[in-house]
């Protein structure tokens, strides 16, 4: 056995979605007390699928109800958490078109829709920053 093993785990793992609107644009979420803007999206607990951790999620933090069988899932990515210091995100990354309103309730404390091909001109998780956000402009351009 390596002294690694004996670590406890640093690894937050998540269901999170690209939601993304008629118009183009996509949904990120700041939570309460911070300051990095995120896609919406939380813990998958024990027993949950990611995609119904991803629907719980939508439903808690935003009031947004979705069909699970709608969402795409895109892939599993990680990055450094920006919230829990030390920790990693991993994260089940799922793809919506919604249109529907969104409004933050339990932790969330702003949302707001930005086109996925700037920055927003907002702190972005790194997660979002470094790996959702460039995926999706690589996949319009592959697409155009």
């Amino acid at each position: 056995m390596t002294s690694a093993s004996a670590v406890p785990s640093r690894i937050i793992h998540i269901a999170a979605a690209l939601l993304i609107r008629p118009d183009g644009q996509t949904l990120l979420v700041r939570k309460r007390g911070t300051s990095a803007f995120m896609q919406p999206g939380g813990k998958i607990e024990a027993d949950e699928l990611p995609v119904h951790a991803l629907a719980r999620e939508l439903e808690e933090e935003l009031g947004l109800l979705i069909d699970p069988t709608q969402a795409t899932f895109l892939g599993q990515f990680s990055a450094p958490a920006a919230n829990e210091p030390g920790f990693v995100v991993q994260a089940e990354i799922f793809q919506l078109s919604i249109d529907a309103q969104v409004s933050p309730a339990a932790e969330i404390e702003e949302v707001l829709w930005i086109d996925p091909a700037t920055d927003g001109d907002v702190i972005l998780a790194p997660l979002t920053r470094d790996l959702i956000l460039p995926f999706y402009r690589a996949s319009l351009a592959a697409s155009a």
